[in-house]
């Protein structure tokens, strides 16, 4: 029997379907379903390891990751993730206590790290932003053409930006007169 690559396709389509159809027939007879979720706490993401943005479905018990899985109610992914995304949960069991919970300052010379609140840090960032931003900031190029911009500050956009986040981003620094900023997606 000689038969087309078209017709096996039918033919192998048609022997699964009739194989598979009266268990699932069977089993939607007795009311019984196959769960998409876990019954236990279930936490959705997105995936930290490059610019697509998968969501995923993070499932813990007593404060540990017993779970992780493609979301699939997610429109980037549909409930795949691939092999770095499935290794997320290694993330959590590699880190486990050793997050570091509050900001770490090392004073210029020191051989320490000293721990200080957010407030002290995110002052101190923009401090260090606004000496930078009146020391390196520049009207006018040498040949008298104004230009208003900042070439001593870079910025670089992270894998878990969404759009409006990545919009906010290059408006706060094309504000601050910035030229140099880049996304993780196009590198």
């Amino acid at each position: 029997m000689k038969l087309s690559r078209r017709d096996f396709l039918k033919l192998s389509g048609a022997t699964t379907g009739s194989l598979l159809l009266p268990g699932g027939l069977a089993l939607a007879a007795k009311g019984k379903t196959f769960p998409l979720h876990k019954p236990i706490g279930e936490t959705p993401t997105i995936c930290c390891f490059c610019a697509v943005g998968c969501g995923a479905i993070v499932a813990s018990q007593n404060g540990k990751v017993v779970n992780l899985e493609g979301d699939p109610d997610h429109p980037i992914n549909q409930g795949t993730l691939c092999s770095k995304g499935q290794a997320l949960a290694q993330i959590n069991l590699d880190v486990g206590n050793k997050r570091l919970r509050k900001p770490l300052y090392r004073a210029a010379g020191a051989s320490e790290w000293e721990e200080i609140s957010w407030e002290e840090a995110i002052e101190g960032i923009a401090r260090k932003i606004k000496e930078t931003r009146d020391k390196y900031f520049t009207v006018q190029d040498d040949e008298g053409r104004t230009v208003n911009r900042l070439e001593a500050i870079a910025s670089l956009g992270g894998a878990a930006l969404d759009n409006e986040e990545c919009s906010l981003i290059v408006k706060a620094m094309r504000a601050l007169g910035m030229v140099y900023i880049e996304h993780q997606a196009r590198i």
